[in-house]
């Protein structure tokens, strides 16, 4: 868990719990992640389980004052390549639109990126979809690069 820094706002940056997925969903929603009334708790309360088991995969949920205003997940995944050092993959970065522009999302991108270098991974990587270009200025501040393309496939069934 993260105490507050030297930022003027008090920030908690805390593992995700079950209670706490109605709150993370309406996130996902608020940041534009997904279409509102598109969730279904059951089928996420059965997927945050199943995460639950992964040894290193974490939902990690940002706090101000008590209230959810930013989740990521944090996955970190070993290797064979590499010397065996592991990589860390971040998903579903959101913050709250009306907390957006105070820090909270660098507040939990950090935060991610000590954990994956207490765990030793060699990088930390996540992907964009290219229309959010404010996203992609704001992770360059932090000190991502441009690496490569990302390509993907949607799969129906999924």
């Amino acid at each position: 868990m993260e105490a507050p820094d030297s930022d003027p706002i008090e920030v908690v940056i805390r593992p995700a719990t079950r209670d706490d997925l109605p709150a993370v969903l309406a996130l996902y929603e608020a940041a534009g992640l997904d279409a509102p009334g598109t969730h279904d708790l059951a089928r996420a309360q059965a997927a945050f389980d199943r995460i639950s088991r992964y040894p290193d995969y974490t939902v990690w949920l940002a706090e101000l004052e008590a209230r959810p205003v930013g989740t990521l997940a944090l996955v970190i995944l070993d290797n064979l390549a590499h010397g065996c050092a592991p990589s860390a993959l971040v998903e579903d970065v959101a913050v709250a639109p009306d907390v957006q522009g105070q820090g909270l999302g660098r507040r939990l991108l950090t935060h991610a990126m000590q954990h994956a270098r207490t765990r030793g991974c060699y990088k930390l990587a996540l992907s964009s979809r290219a229309s959010r270009v404010r996203s992609h200025d704001f992770y360059r501040h932090l000190g991502f690069e441009v690496h490569g393309y990302s390509f993907l496939v949607t799969l129906d069934d999924a």
